[in-house]
């Protein structure tokens, strides 16, 4: 049997989660803006659905970063979990329609064996990714400083504002640099993010 990655996603309340999550076996799949935009609004639905706020993300070409902040006083582990399973199922579905209407040939790399006699669908790599939690406010400034920098660091645009995935314009337009295709955004909780005396 392979070994599975497990992760053991915890929460307390005030907790924020810097959220990483690849595409299957890494491939660059996140490459083209309608299957983007797919992801953006699972992420949206997901977000609604468990009341979390997005504070920062980034679609990289083979992976995705979220930093979320569950809003609700009752939320658990669970909210996470449940939370990763539905952006990740329902755009995975999205982009097998698509594949299955356009005939697409990637449709048969990303079916694959589980076992004799079933195959399935991957556009995610299985598990539940990289959960890390997040309780200070330095904590979650770098966070958002690393989020947006990926696409630098990798040589993909000079500046983070320059990449068309980020919520870097956002964050550097304090909110007001509004992108339809882009998940919502939301500031940080006040009583987090308290001014500098």
């Amino acid at each position: 049997m392979p070994h599975r990655k497990r992760v053991k996603h915890y929460h307390e309340p005030g907790d924020f989660h810097e959220l990483t999550f690849s595409c299957y076996r890494r491939m660059s799949l996140l490459t083209n803006d309608p299957w983007r935009g797919d992801l953006s609004r699972c992420v949206d639905d997901a977000l609604a659905a468990e009341k979390f706020h997005l504070l920062a993300f980034v679609f990289m070409p083979e992976h995705v970063h979220l930093l979320v902040w569950p809003t609700l006083p009752g939320a658990s582990a669970q909210c996470i979990s449940r939370f990763l399973l539905a952006v990740k199922m329902r755009s995975s579905q999205q982009v097998k329609a698509r594949l299955v209407n356009s005939g697409g040939r990637l449709l048969s790399r990303l079916t694959v064996r589980e076992r004799p006699g079933r195959t399935v669908f991957r556009f995610w790599q299985e598990g539940p990714g990289y959960d890390r939690n997040l309780q200070t406010e330095d904590a979650v400034r770098a966070s958002i400083e690393y989020i947006h920098l990926n696409p630098v660091r990798r040589g993909l645009c000079k500046s983070p504002v320059d990449w068309p995935w980020p919520s870097a314009r956002w964050h550097a337009a304090e909110g007001t640099d509004i992108d339809a295709r882009l998940p919502k955004l939301h500031g940080p909780p006040p009583e987090l993010f308290r001014p500098c005396r």
